[in-house]
């Protein structure tokens, strides 16, 4: 009984992914995680288990994880480049805990899975919980991870808004954007020019600060695929839990209307 349940799940998820993409229709799941551990779980952590779990399933119904990259250059042209039209998804983490490197990387490595990376500098080599410079070279030197922006220390726009006088804030969300993409940039030699909205805070305004501060796409934080032609500042990811295992994960991933995740 449960296999009769599960069959029109997954044969939805598939059908949706691959053909549509083609047209310039429907898109690709762009997938949020945030800390990883062997064990225990949390409200923003994934057991390792389940996140492998998670990406058998993308194997066994060969959906390919692609580079973040090709997702915006898909948004950006208003279709998938030749060769990525089929089945797709993007995995992305946010804020640069140790555990990326500790957790997640070896098993990256291992399946060769590329991922992207939204850091807030401000912790790096600073924070216990956070990377290292050193850890995050690494990675980007194995050719499977991307480093990109994520503020320069995770504020909550809406709280500092609401605290400053409208010049002051401006000049801190300019700060935020400019000062991460610098500090990104000038360690890890890389071109940083996609961002991650901390807890999904978005408006007009603070899409209009990305764009003069260099981002070519910046990423929300809510269920639905990233369009072909969509909102270049506010590509929806979906938020992912230690529960979306099997059909959970399958029904994470089929096309939905946006439901407002929990940011961090």
């Amino acid at each position: 009984m449960r296999c009769r349940v599960l069959f029109p799940v997954i044969l939805l998820l598939v059908s949706a992914v691959a053909a549509p993409a083609a047209r310039g229709e429907g898109g690709t799941p762009v997938l949020a995680y945030h800390r990883f551990d062997p064990t225990t779980p949390g409200p923003t952590t994934i057991t390792t288990p389940v996140f492998e779990r998670q990406l058998d399933w993308l194997d066994a119904h060969d959906i390919k994880v692609v580079p973040l990259r090709s997702v915006v250059d898909a948004v950006r042209g208003g279709q998938w480049p030749t060769g990525t039209a089929g089945p797709a998804a993007a995995i992305t983490v946010d804020d640069g805990h140790v555990s990326v490197y500790t957790q997640l990387y070896p098993i990256i490595r291992r399946r060769h899975v590329p991922v992207t990376l939204f850091i807030y500098p401000s912790a790096i080599s600073n924070a216990a919980y956070a990377l290292t410079w050193e850890q995050l070279a690494e990675m980007v030197r194995s050719g499977l991870v991307d480093v990109q922006s994520h503020t320069y220390w995770h504020p909550d726009f809406r709280k500092e808004r609401a605290r400053r006088t409208p010049d002051d804030y401006r000049t801190f969300v300019n700060s935020q954007l400019v000062r991460s993409k610098a500090a990104l940039e000038q360690h890890l030699g890389i071109k940083v020019d996609l961002l991650a909205w901390p807890f999904g805070i978005i408006d007009a305004d603070l899409q209009a600060a990305a764009q003069r501060a260099g981002y070519r796409a910046a990423f929300a934080y809510e269920g639905g695929w990233a369009a072909p032609g969509g909102p270049l500042y506010a590509i929806p990811r979906i938020p992912v839990s230690n529960h979306d295992r099997d059909a959970a994960f399958a029904a994470l991933l089929t096309p939905a209307p946006a439901k407002k995740g929990q940011p961090r």
